[in-house]
């Protein structure tokens, strides 16, 4: 992933749990004060975060950029080209004297900013090699657990009504015997915000070796799903502590899905509507009975 001004600070986010525990603290005080870099040298930079100018140096580096002065004024251009909505609830996490009111509107500007940081974070060229992939797929898999499995058949619902050959299954055994049977030719999509659940890691790893086109939709960026994927798709969200299991997660992960579905139909649209229609007809057809 190309890191430019933009999406640095959502970067860092999603490289958060792959950096070092060195690299995690210099990682936390840029997300919670991200202006403090315009206002210091590198050797201030140093004093503030405890930890050695080439440490920082390296730390830029492993963003992306040649040196702190690079990455200095990417994150500048960003800084003043934008207004952040916050991250999940990051910035703006629900209290105790919060009202109803109150609640309604972080949530609302937490999703608001969730969708922004996808869409930061997405590796378009990806997205769109997804996309003829799935097109072209003679058979597509979704696998997902816990949450992610119930994100997996709501899209399997979507993809299903415009005629593509889909199933979706949360079920670790069942996920491993489909991966077992899967060929060349078609496409699984493994979902998993943390990017560490080893069932789904486990099913793609062995739909791989047996010829399929792995897709990862994850927040984490180098986290263990990403090594067995031939694409990754990276959904924003941030968590807060308060959150847990957030709706952001979910909003991130069907913005991704719903983008590969609306570009599918995009190409095919005169085929997907007609499809869609066949799938409504014969539901009415069976509630007039």
């Amino acid at each position: 992933m190309a890191v430019t001004s933009g999406n640095i600070l959502d970067t860092i986010g999603a490289l958060y749990h792959s950096l070092t525990k060195t690299e995690k603290k210099i990682a936390t005080t840029i997300l919670s004060s991200p202006h403090l870099l315009s206002q210091c040298s590198l050797a201030e930079i140093s004093h503030q975060f405890d930890v050695g100018e080439a440490t920082f140096i390296r730390f830029c580096r492993t963003l992306g950029f040649k040196g702190f002065t690079d990455f200095k004024l990417q994150l500048s251009i960003e800084l003043a080209t934008k207004d952040r909505q916050p991250n999940s609830l990051l910035e703006s996490d629900i209290t105790k004297n919060d009202d109803a009111q109150h609640i309604a509107e972080k949530l609302q500007n937490a999703i608001n900013g969730v969708i922004s940081e996808t869409v930061n974070l997405l590796d378009i060229e990806q997205l769109e090699q997804v996309v003829t992939q799935i097109r072209n797929a003679k058979r597509i898999f979704l696998f997902g657990v816990g949450s992610s499995g119930i994100t997996a058949e709501d899209a399997k619902n979507k993809l299903m009504r415009i005629g593509l050959q889909v199933d979706a299954t949360s079920n670790n055994h069942f996920m491993y015997m489909q991966a077992s049977l899967m060929k060349e030719g078609d496409v699984v999509l493994g979902i998993s915000h943390s990017g560490y659940s080893k069932e789904t890691i486990q099913a793609l790893s062995i739909a791989k070796k047996n010829g399929a086109t792995t897709v990862a939709l994850t927040h984490n960026l180098r986290s263990p799903i990403t090594l067995v994927a031939d694409y990754v798709l990276t959904n924003g969200n941030r968590q807060g502590q308060l959150q847990g299991d957030s709706i952001g997660t979910k909003i991130a992960q069907l913005f991704v899905l719903d983008l590969i579905y609306t570009l599918i139909v995009q190409v095919e649209e005169e085929q997907a509507i007609a499809t869609k229609q066949k799938t409504v007809n014969v539901i009415l057809e069976q509630r007039i009975k």
